[in-house]
């Protein structure tokens, strides 16, 4: 009801490339579905969400609201293997999206990766 209030409001460049008049749809099966096949931890997330940009292609975008008390080294790996799962079972790219609540203004986790070998 209010997601398009959010994402002006957290996500002014996201909100700006999405078709509003296409409306969109909460894909709370599809998320359960990450979250239970997971089986990796602790894993919060919110909100899958089916929109259309401008131009007409869909897209989906996993917005994570968490409230960040403390600095947490895993965070980024965490939003990784959502996003991944949810490419990996539906084969849709997806935004992850977050908000962070804490009140460290140098700590804000941007992405993850890992290199071996060279790679």
């Amino acid at each position: 009801m209010y997601f398009q209030d959010f994402m002006q409001f957290f996500f002014p460049q996201a909100h700006e490339e999405i078709d509003w008049s296409q409306g969109n749809e909460f894909l709370d099966k599809e998320l359960q579905q990450v979250v239970r096949d997971a089986l990796l931890g602790r894993r919060l997330a919110d909100k899958l969400v089916k929109v259309y940009r401008i131009g007409g292609e869909e897209s989906w975008i996993l917005a994570h609201i968490e409230v960040q008390s403390q600095e947490e080294s895993d965070f980024a790996e965490r939003m990784f293997v959502y996003n991944y799962r949810i490419f990996d079972l539906y084969k849709r790219s997806v935004a992850s999206l977050a908000v962070l609540g804490d009140e460290r203004v140098n700590w804000r986790p941007n992405q993850f990766g890992y290199e071996l070998f060279g790679f």
